[in-house]
């Protein structure tokens, strides 16, 4: 069994990011489509004093470049999503042992110059602490940028599957409206659904539970407990 999970690189995301990241075998990231502007690609949500606040990445935004081509646009912005993330949880139960690992991953990934390559740094050292071992590819590695271009959605999926050796792909429940099941049977390659229906709850700070924020929260609230509250069972 091959199981593939085809996605967008995100910004410090939510669990349920990387709850469909568990199930994968593969991994592929899809940051040759066209970029979005103010998408979780460049922005998550934490809790503050005030209420849910954005962490957001300036980047040099347009809609002709794919997102990988996106730039950030700003050099101290690591030192400034770290000072918010300090000022928010400097009472999370954890915040000792995470905050300092967080702020590791905050250096590295300010010296970086494209978006996706500070998600990237994210995803992989959150994925690390979560214990998901999927292998990871960047669909470029795949597919040029040209092959990518001359295939409708559905299609592009299939063979990025096939050249990986997929034999199922797993889904998230947007994607029901839109994909073409049948072109994935053609190539004897199963589909499954995914959903993000009942998480437990854990002890959160500043008010009422939200499932919704960045699993920066998880980690700093519940320390080594993160993946049974973040991958179901």
């Amino acid at each position: 069994m091959n199981r593939v999970v085809i996605i967008q690189s995100n910004y410090i995301p939510w669990k349920g990011y990387f709850d469909l990241l568990s199930r994968a075998d593969t991994i592929v990231l899809l940051d040759s489509v066209q970029s979005t502007k103010n998408d979780w690609r460049n922005r998550n949500q934490i809790k503050t004093n005030s209420g849910k606040s954005w962490l957001t990445i300036p980047v040099r935004h347009s809609n002709q470049l794919r997102i990988r081509e996106v730039e950030v646009a700003s050099r101290d912005w690591n030192q400034k999503h770290v000072r918010s993330l300090a000022q928010s949880y400097s009472r999370a139960p954890h915040a000792t042992q995470w905050l300092p690992i967080i702020s590791g991953w905050y250096e590295e990934a300010g010296a970086l110059q494209f978006l996706s390559e500070v998600n990237r740094i994210f995803i992989r050292h959150i994925s690390n602490a979560l214990g998901i071992r999927g292998r990871v590819i960047d669909v470029e590695a795949l597919l040029s940028d040209q092959e990518h271009d001359a295939l409708e959605p559905t299609a592009r999926l299939v063979e990025i599957c096939r050249k990986v050796g997929g034999t199922s792909y797993l889904s998230g429940p947007s994607a029901r409206s839109y994909l073409d099941e049948t072109l994935f049977s053609d190539q004897s390659i199963g589909v499954e659904w995914f959903d993000y229906d009942a998480y437990p709850t854990y002890p959160q700070l500043h008010g009422e539970f939200d499932h919704a924020v960045s699993i920066l929260d998880l980690l700093l609230m519940v320390g080594p407990e993160a993946r049974k509250y973040a991958i179901r069972a």
